[in-house]
């Protein structure tokens, strides 16, 4: 017996992130794993993910939000951006991490009634 997939394409906000995390990563030849490039094209691309990939874009934001506080995460310091700034980038940044967080939350809800 067939079953659905629940699938969800992100917003253009999320995609214009992911694709300047992309852009730093080439232009710095630094940050993120050939995942989050995977990730970032997906995104960048609003090419629809699964709640699986939602889970695993909350998981990654909850791990990785302290690479943020490193010094060379904040513009106007002279190693900006940081590996850890384009890595977050790249899994559609501070827009991926709120869109994630929604849609997994609602979806979730949804489960439950």
């Amino acid at each position: 017996m067939p079953t659905s997939v629940t699938v969800f394409r992100p917003p253009a906000t999320v995609a214009a992130e992911a694709r300047r995390g992309l852009e730093l990563r080439d232009q710095y030849n630094r940050g993120g794993t050939l995942i989050g490039v995977r990730r970032a094209l997906q995104l960048g691309g609003r090419k629809v993910v699964s709640v699986e990939t939602l889970r695993r874009m909350v998981a990654y934001f909850e791990r990785h939000e302290i690479d943020l506080k490193a010094p060379a995460a904040q513009r106007g310091h002279p190693g900006y951006p940081s590996a850890g700034r384009i890595a977050w980038l790249l899994w559609g940044g501070d827009s991926g991490r709120a869109w994630s967080r929604r849609v997994l939350r609602a979806y979730e809800q949804t489960r439950k009634e």
